[in-house]
């Protein structure tokens, strides 16, 4: 993958109940099983994170058949959000689908 694939990042936050959900359409778009073990990997190293420190995201590779991404994550401090940017998407569908996950997880879905 070149240097200016990997560049191509989208962000923004979403809900903490919608971590997992999220993650595991992102992972069935790149090709990714993601399964239990992934996500409790994910939840404890969500644990120390900060958004508001760059150097406290934790970093996640989802590395399917079809795509390779990065998803930075990070807690919201005093806030139910997580800060979210997905790296690796030079894929333009890809890319699109991926804004849009952000988007649809930043809304909290009554049942």
């Amino acid at each position: 993958m070149a240097e200016s694939d990997r560049e191509r990042a989208v962000g923004g936050w979403i809900w903490n109940e919608n971590v997992q959900p999220f993650l595991a359409l992102l992972a069935h778009y790149a090709g990714y099983d993601f399964d239990e073990t992934d996500w409790q990997t994910v939840e404890l190293g969500l644990e120390a994170t900060d958004d508001e420190h760059p150097d406290r995201w934790y970093r996640y590779p989802l590395v399917g058949s079809a795509h390779r991404l990065e998803v930075h994550l990070a807690n919201a401090v005093g806030g139910d959000e997580v800060s979210v940017r997905v790296k690796g998407t030079s894929d333009p569908e890809l890319l699109l689908r991926a804004d849009t996950l952000i988007s649809a997880f930043a809304t909290r879905f009554v049942a």
